[in-house]
């Protein structure tokens, strides 16, 4: 099958090289031209999607893994071309988070105050009329903001505003549409699902995400730095219910077809949305391919075309850990000119991991030839390289694994956290069972 892969800045784009390894013929195209320079030699690319669409055709599949090409993929849809990804609508879920908590209020879910501001001393006013504990967020699903993202800890929102006034001496920062959102305590706990336009496609994803910087969630907000995550097949799961089956109708309204996912914080009380993903999401997209054991280009196809689709998947619990290197803005660098790019630095793979590069993602990374051998290597600056990926039938056996491939693969300065799943064995879990989302 001829497949036309549109990425926005490659939050999918190891799937452009799963669906050739398939047997697929497959172009890709970047839109982010800082980032065109990843997956040479590994995925033929294009420089323009739209002269592919003659090549591609009706009888092919088109793949949009953002946020931002909803009402294209509407047009394409309606032109009588196969294309899986979102909608239009599906897109403002996510990039107006307001207009978003207003849709999932309207289907009776249990959301909590969110509010967009257009400046940040129109943020500063309100928490100062309304101290309690507040979020603060970017109103987009873009990553070059996530370090925006903040999590009150003071009742008297103190370091909210203390914050908030930070950002106003940054010009990034000028004009950014500010959410925030009250915060609410318990765990933090995402629920997603493939949707074909009309109905639910496989099986029901459960996910924790790592988003601190460093081990024990500690640090600045990443966009992530791991994810556990297993499947489910109990049509009654409480977290499905009580959020994303809600939603059913509304997805059927839009014409939505992807991968749908609300992220919450649950507790005794309830499950609270926190953000929809009307799309396919980073790392989790690696850590499915490694779940489910069904081709991707099969379901995606059928997915497009509103089909029914019966996927098979393992049973346990999945891991998926980041491997990134050092970029030129965050700690330990004090100065961007002492930034060395790690782009065309060698990947070092070790017999047991050229063994097992089915648990291996990749993202910063392009192939080449030296003395006719094909090595791996850096190709961007913006850190995020690699993704290693495991299933177990416990949490435990799970990061065995994982971790255990990770001693085989050795970049220059990479760094990951080592700690991914072990809240859910050490504490989550225990909550979860006694709150009834989990047996």
């Amino acid at each position: 099958m001829k497949i036309l892969f549109v990425s926005e800045d490659l939050v999918a784009g190891d799937l452009a090289r799963l669906l050739k390894e398939e047997g697929h013929d497959v172009k890709l195209y970047i839109k982010d031209k800082g980032r065109r320079g990843n997956f040479d030699n590994m995925v033929e690319k294009t420089d323009s999607w739209q002269k592919e669409l003659k090549w591609v055709g009706e009888e092919g599949l088109i793949i949009f893994d953002g946020c931002d090409s909803g009402f294209t993929q509407d047009k394409l849809r309606h032109k009588g071309f196969s294309v899986v990804g979102s909608s239009a609508l599906g897109n403002k879920l996510e990039n107006d988070r307001e207009y978003g908590n207003e849709i999932l209020k309207k289907y009776k879910l249990s959301t909590v105050p969110q509010i967009n501001f257009d400046s940040i001393d129109k943020a500063i006013s309100f928490v100062e009329k309304n101290k309690k504990k507040w979020v603060i967020k970017q109103n987009s699903s873009g990553t070059s903001l996530k370090g925006f993202n903040y999590v009150g800890m003071k009742n008297n929102a103190d370091d909210v505003i203390d914050v908030l006034t930070n950002y106003k001496t940054e010009t990034e920062y000028k004009d950014a549409i500010i959410t925030l959102q009250e915060k609410i305590e318990g765990v933090e706990i995402g629920v997603g699902r493939y949707f074909n336009g009309t109905d639910w496609v496989g099986p029901i994803e459960v996910n924790m995400e790592h988003k601190k910087y460093f081990p024990g969630d500690l640090g600045p907000t990443t966009s992530e730095m791991g994810t556990l995550a297993w499947y489910d097949n109990n049509e009654n799961n409480k977290l499905f219910k009580l959020t994303l089956d809600k939603i059913k109708p509304h997805l059927k309204e839009i014409g939505f077809k992807g991968d749908m996912e609300i992220n919450c914080i649950v507790n005794e009380k309830g499950a609270f949305p926190l953000e929809t993903t009307p799309r396919f999401g980073s790392p989790i997209i690696h850590l499915q391919g490694e779940i489910q054991t069904t081709p991707w280009g099969s379901m995606l196809k059928a997915m497009a075309c509103g089909e029914d689709f019966k996927v098979k998947w393992k049973r346990g619990y999945g891991i998926v850990i980041v491997v990134t290197v050092p970029t030129s803005q965050p700690f330990p660098f004090t100065k961007a000119d002492h930034y060395i790019s790690p782009k065309g630095l060698k990947i070092y793979f070790d017999e047991v991991a050229k063994k097992n590069m089915e648990h291996i993602h990749f993202e910063d990374v392009s192939m080449r030839k030296v003395n006719g051998n094909e090595e791996y290597y850096i190709s961007d600056d913006r850190g995020y390289v690699l993704y290693v990926t495991a299933v177990g039938k416990t949490v435990e056996k799970a990061r065995e694994k994982a971790y255990g491939l990770l001693k085989h693969i050795h970049i220059p300065k990479m760094f990951y956290r080592n700690d991914i799943g072990l809240k859910f064995i050490e504490s989550d879990e225990a909550k979860l069972k006694k709150w009834g989302y989990l047996k």
